[in-house]
């Protein structure tokens, strides 16, 4: 079984939790995380709090040490698209390279699932990850468009 860095376990800790019951550690780890990918890492400056957690649901998978290790944030139908929608989707650069992206995505559909029934998940996926979520039952459904300078397409999932 492959471990993370410093021999850390791979199984991850998830909780899903809407944005009032967030601890504020919770909500500086998820901040912090969004910002190091988002904006620094992708060096993309974009209005990240964008006022959309507070309706969101937010997923959140720890390490045992307690390090937030991934995350997304999952809204109902409407809330975002028409559809139910997972988006800020993001693996902490520090363990990346042991699957968590997939299992990340694996719990954020069975979230939505949980949360609002089987019903089509939308995203707006950044390009170069198309093959990515296609492995989840992704297809491409719109033409490439330009997200903060960012290529992005926007997939559903029946």
């Amino acid at each position: 079984m492959p471990t993370y860095p410093y021999s850390v376990p791979v199984t991850l800790t998830w909780t899903c939790k809407p944005f009032d019951h967030l601890a504020l550690s919770e909500l500086y780890a998820l901040l912090q995380l969004r910002s190091e990918v988002f904006v620094v890492e992708q060096t993309c400056p974009f209005q990240d709090i964008d006022g959309q957690d507070q309706p969101a649901l937010h997923l959140l998978g720890h390490t045992p040490a307690g390090e937030l290790a991934a995350y997304a944030r999952l809204f109902g139908p409407g809330q975002c698209y028409d559809e139910v929608s997972i988006g800020r989707v993001v693996v902490s650069p520090k363990y990346r390279r042991y699957g968590l992206g997939q299992a990340l995505m694996r719990e954020a559909i069975a979230a939505c699932e949980q949360q609002y029934g089987p019903q089509p998940i939308k995203i707006g996926a950044q390009q170069y990850l198309t093959r990515f979520y296609q492995g989840f039952g992704f297809e491409q459904c719109s033409d490439m468009y330009l997200e903060d300078g960012i290529p992005h397409i926007y997939m559903r999932r029946a």
